[in-house]
């Protein structure tokens, strides 16, 4: 019988260690395998919630709020981009050259987790895949109706959320929610609402989290 294992993922859509992060943990719900029933949520987090609907340049956002040269952000590109590759995640960093306004992907994420069939995880990574490897704008309506489209969701009904505010409310409520509960940068990673693991972690550490929570041993070494 398959262990139950509850997943809470707090990220944002314009995070780089979020994708790193929701990667590997795939690869190692995949390492445990059958053994576990995995219940893989998607939770909201603006690591910019004032940023105008123009976004704004990513090196003189990233050199402003970090405080670090252009160069420094150039390197800490580079070893995204390494880590992206490890995990089959391909960063972009030449096409990922503005930030944008992200609430209305959320918005789309809330709605696509009611449509089944794995419907929000097929958006989380097809947004993911826009941003950092495509470098399209995320805040647009029209991309964002686009990608809904492309994991099977109903372009019109997309397009009708976002010409309007729906979920917004929600979306506001579960972000205030996670912000209450002491979460403040992503990814966060809560596991049967209790045991919290953060940042983008090895897959080898996502493994043996689950493993322990589910109580399931250690896979044998390879010979």
């Amino acid at each position: 019988m398959s262990v139950p294992v509850k997943i809470d993922f707090v990220s944002d859509v314009a995070c780089p260690w979020c994708a790193v992060g929701l990667k590997s943990l795939q690869a190692a719900i995949a390492r445990v395998g059958e053994e576990l029933e995995v219940e893989l949520r998607f939770q909201p987090f603006e690591l910019n919630p004032q940023m105008p609907a123009e976004g704004e340049d990513a090196v003189e956002h990233l050199t402003r709020k970090y405080g670090i040269t252009a160069e420094q952000a150039a390197r800490n590109g580079e070893a995204i981009r390494a880590r992206g590759a490890e995990l089959d995640f391909e960063f972009r960093m030449d096409r990922r050259r503005h930030i944008y306004n992200t609430f209305d992907a959320h918005r789309l994420l809330h709605w696509a987790e009611s449509q089944g069939e794995g419907r929000q995880l097929a958006l989380k990574h097809a947004l993911l895949r826009a941003y950092f490897t495509d470098g399209q704008d995320v805040s647009s309506a029209e991309v964002l109706a686009q990608l809904a489209v492309e994991v099977g969701l109903e372009g019109d009904r997309a397009r009708q959320i976002l010409a309007s505010d729906e979920y917004a409310q929600a979306v506001r409520a579960q972000e205030s929610f996670y912000t209450s509960q002491g979460i403040t940068a992503v990814p966060s990673v809560i596991f049967n609402d209790r045991h919290l693991v953060q940042g983008g972690q090895p897959v080898e550490l996502f493994e043996q989290a689950l493993r322990q929570l589910a109580g399931i041993p250690a896979a044998p070494p390879k010979p």
